[in-house]
């Protein structure tokens, strides 16, 4: 324990040094609006990290976190809001509270007790008032993709929910089917058909969406599997082309084509 206290006592110690009249003139400038972009960057950076199972990536990950949480915690404190202390003291105090299975003498079955217990301490104990919808608490702050998922999880659990995975499926045909007939009905580029065929678009991801979540697997876990599938395939194609003496161009998408099913076979 003593190590760890010396090493968050290391850590603050460091960011007041930075933000520092004679500091960094960078780390000076900044303040929590300006660091939010880089909050989000880096905790995908860190999920990343542990989609590739590398210990020391996402040791390194983590550190970029917890310099960007003291970090915005001492700029609160600077401005009298709050201390970085206080930050940590309520964490813990959370925690603790709304485990009474764990520091108190509740039991419970299983883990969807926990979580209902959970939201109950929300409202009895801290004072929270209910919201007026169960899906006023899905932060509208977070990516399209997350908030759609954490929306559905949140319906669902009030029992608006497909009975089985079949009507998923067929919601996701009846959507694709939907794009298809937006698009055959836009006379040309106008912002209506255009929107037309935005709107069609957006049901079908959101439909996508909800089979991740039937099936357990969160979406932007899963794109961004994709998204790395997808730039290796692509450097490969990139490579191979280079080799054969060839341009990365419309005319040789025969050629690409070719390339890419390799890649895919590798």
């Amino acid at each position: 324990m003593a190590n760890e206290q010396a090493a968050f006592r290391g850590l603050y110690e460091t960011v007041v040094r930075l933000r520092a009249p004679e500091g960094c003139p960078w780390d000076r400038e900044q303040s929590p609006a300006t660091l939010r972009g880089d909050l989000i960057e880096e905790t995908y950076e860190c999920v990343e990290a542990i989609d590739e199972k590398d210990p020391a990536h996402v040791r390194e990950e983590l550190g970029d976190i917890f310099l960007l949480a003291v970090m915005l915690s001492y700029m609160y404190e600077q401005e009298g809001c709050f201390t970085v202390s206080e930050v940590l003291t309520g964490i813990t105090e959370k925690l603790i509270r709304r485990h009474p299975h764990v520091f108190g003498e509740v039991k419970v079955r299983d883990s969807a007790e926990v979580l209902d217990n959970w939201a109950r301490i929300k409202v009895e104990q801290e004072g929270r008032k209910p919201k007026n919808s169960v899906l006023d608490d899905v932060s509208t702050a977070l990516p399209p993709l997350d908030r759609a998922w954490k929306l559905q999880k949140k319906a669902a659990k009030a029992g608006f929910d497909w009975p089985s995975i079949q009507g998923v499926f067929g919601k996701i045909e009846e959507e694709l089917r939907e794009v298809r007939e937006a698009l055959d009905s836009a006379d040309g580029p106008d912002a209506a058909a255009h929107e037309a065929v935005e709107e069609e678009l957006g049901d079908l991801l959101f439909a996508a969406v909800n089979l991740c979540r039937f099936l357990k697997v969160e979406p932007s876990v899963a794109l961004q599997r994709t998204n790395a599938k997808f730039v290796k395939r692509f450097a490969y194609v990139e490579q191979e082309m280079k080799k054969a003496g060839h341009e990365m161009k419309k005319e040789n998408l025969p050629l690409m084509d070719g390339f890419w099913e390799a890649a895919k076979a590798l």
